[in-house]
């Protein structure tokens, strides 16, 4: 990696940002994290993993950050994970650490405090579908193809890919997917649910339903997921009891007050974030 930033950096100026194999933008409250490894369809090797952890902690430390696009540029969201680093795996050990490392980024994303956003432009393979499991919402091009293709090389998915996969779509389609190794279309993967919306331009589509998101009061958005994401691992009464203490969390809040008093008014909220 060239330019990288560090952690201590978080205080410059996004623009100064510089990755070698990603773009990170803001506006209007939204990051855009675009994986930029065309020669390798935006393969995900060492350096890409280690600049989006990077990139994904400098968005969730950005009080202006409020929700988070990520993408690929060309023809490829991400196609997979790097085979040729793959292949020098040699011991246990050394795979399970690399599995570990992946799930670190991937589980970085699916943990943002704000609404995360894929758009899927292309091909979504392996370790880029894993990618693409970790946002909240998927938005993907007609001309996408998603897969998990891991055991037609001998391997299985290892950045989350057996785990989040049936919890999106269930048991049997996971299985599907995951025993052929086989790539879904952007229509096939709306009809079974492992995308949400499909839209000629998956960039465009997905920013519009970020910056969507990001008028509505940060706090109320982030205990929002909060409370979907618990509540998927526990009993249906846990989670309600999980609803109802984040539902009193957040009538604590400033933006609580501003929301209800703008509705009331017949006016714009202005939500600070607090």
């Amino acid at each position: 990696m060239s330019d990288q930033p560090h952690e201590h950096d978080h205080d410059h100026e996004l623009e100064e940002l510089t990755f070698e194999h990603l773009r990170f933008d803001l506006q209007d409250g939204v990051a855009v994290i675009t994986i930029d490894r065309q020669e390798a369809l935006n393969a995900l090797d060492q350096d890409v993993l280690a600049e989006l952890a990077l990139a994904f902690d400098v968005a969730e430390t950005d009080a202006e950050v409020r929700a988070l696009v990520v993408t690929g540029a060309g023809r490829a969201f991400v196609a997979g994970a790097d085979i040729a680093e793959l292949q020098r795996l040699s011991d246990a050990f050394a795979g399970r650490e690399a599995a570990l490392m992946g799930q670190e980024v991937m589980n970085s994303l699916a943990a943002m405090p704000f609404p995360t956003i894929a758009a899927v432009n292309g091909f979504a393979l392996g370790g880029g579908l894993e990618l693409a499991l970790a946002a909240d919402l998927r938005v993907a091009a007609p001309g996408a193809r998603l897969g998990l293709p891991e055991v037609g090389l001998g391997l299985i998915p290892g950045y989350g890919g057996t785990q989040r996969l049936p919890r999106l779509i269930g048991k049997g389609r996971a299985l599907d997917l995951i025993f052929t190794g086989r790539h879904v279309d952007a229509e096939e993967a709306l009809r079974i649910g492992l995308v949400d919306r499909v839209a000629d331009d998956a960039l465009q589509a997905a920013l519009d339903l970020a910056r969507q998101a990001a008028r509505n009061a940060p706090v109320a958005l982030g205990l929002a997921k909060e409370a979907v994401v618990r509540g998927l691992d526990v009993t249906l009464s846990e989670g309600l009891e999980i609803e109802a203490d984040l539902f009193g969390l957040v009538t604590t809040t400033a933006d609580m007050r501003e929301g209800t008093s703008a509705f009331l008014s017949k006016r714009e909220p202005d939500f600070q974030g607090n």
